[in-house]
């Protein structure tokens, strides 16, 4: 069997009476674009502060190709931490900002400029880097913070809310960079981030944590198509909850509806339950073996597709369904009016409620 490259065993960390971190296990692979992703106080970052040796850990162990680094100190460590601030010295230009890191480290002269001079043509910053951050726009520093710590070659790059302080537009160019230069320099990326649309797009895997806990681990598709939890499924995209109950044959909405469902996890016996489905999984129509009716009561338009919000019998809360551009041309969405939609029942999750 494979070793891992870099394995959490167990780690536990306790700030007193608080479990910031309680338990987690995971191995990632070389090479791999990693994400934790979680709401604020989910632990990912105590997480990746104890991978970088900024924080000791309370139990388990951290090893880097089978061997534990768990008591190296942050500077003897083959890892580097790209901070949320980017944390860029004012006073240096861009090449001095690169530069420093293989300075502290006593690299020959030359070998620092070659080092610095590949970089800054990876990141396509060569004509700015007499410029001092002042004089970058938010995606040239964070390119300069990402170049910083690229440059000083490590195994493992930690990436700390990396693209928080961007706008939308600039944040899913980015996102797109960030898989460019992981993939060129085959580095194994570790990044930690709230926001699901992020994780999606350019991690190979993800690990979604929850009060320290470790939920699910999963490429994006088997974490948005197969949620391991009603948290996951929640907090990774837009998800319908309808309350239904077990009935002999099967499930049933409050209003006696008949849901059809292919359950994939193990439910309580007797327990109360819940459907979700996806809003694009909603089709205009009564093809699928779930139906439901509903009247429009707002449109959110976003370009590409609308998003319906629909009263139906089937749950208190607005159903929501997304439909396509070329959908809304032909059936002319309005409010206040009757929709008939349908979905399979491979599409319907059930969770405990």
């Amino acid at each position: 069997m494979t070793q891992p490259f870099l394995s959490i065993r167990d780690v536990h960390k306790d700030f007193g009476a608080v479990k910031a971190v309680s338990g987690v296990s995971l191995d990632i692979r070389e090479n791999e674009f990693f994400a934790l992703l979680g709401a604020s106080g989910s632990g990912k970052t105590t997480l990746l502060r104890m991978l970088a040796g900024f924080e000791s850990l309370s139990a388990g162990d951290i090893l880097l190709e089978g061997r534990s680094i768990a008591d190296q100190a942050p500077n003897r460590r083959p890892v580097n931490l790209m901070f949320q601030s980017y944390a860029l010295f004012p006073h240096m230009t861009v090449a001095r900002n690169i530069a420093y890191g293989l300075e502290m480290d006593r690299l020959p002269k030359a070998q620092i400029t070659s080092r610095v001079d590949e970089i800054l043509q990876v990141i396509q910053l060569g004509p700015l880097a007499g410029r001092k951050p002042d004089q970058l726009s938010g995606g040239q520093r964070q390119r300069v913070a990402l170049a910083r710590a690229l440059v000083k070659r490590p195994r493992v790059l930690l990436l700390d809310e990396p693209l928080g302080a961007l706008d939308k537009k600039l944040r899913s160019e980015m996102q797109l960079e960030l898989k460019r230069l992981q993939a060129e320099f085959g580095i194994t990326f570790v990044v930690v981030t709230h926001d699901q649309e992020e994780a999606l797009v350019m991690a190979d895997r993800i690990a979604i944590m929850k009060d320290g806990a470790l939920l699910q681990v999963g490429t994006p598709r088997e974490i948005y198509e197969r949620p391991g939890s009603r948290f996951a499924a929640d907090f990774v995209g837009v998800m319908n909850f309808l309350p239904v109950t077990r009935t002999a044959r099967g499930f049933a909405a409050s209003d006696g509806t008949a849901i059809a469902a292919t359950p994939a996890l193990p439910l309580p016996e007797g327990g109360a339950v819940v459907a979700a489905v996806r809003p694009e999984r909603l089709r205009i129509g009564t093809a699928g073996a779930n139906v439901v009716e509903g009247r429009i009561t707002a449109i959110a338009y976003h370009g590409l597709d609308l998003l319906l919000h629909m009263d139906t019998a089937l749950a208190d809360a607005p159903v929501v369904a997304r439909m396509t551009a070329d959908d809304a041309d032909t059936h002319t969405p309005r409010i206040g009016r009757t929709v008939t939609m349908s979905w399979s029942a491979d599409d319907t999750h059930i969770f405990p409620a």
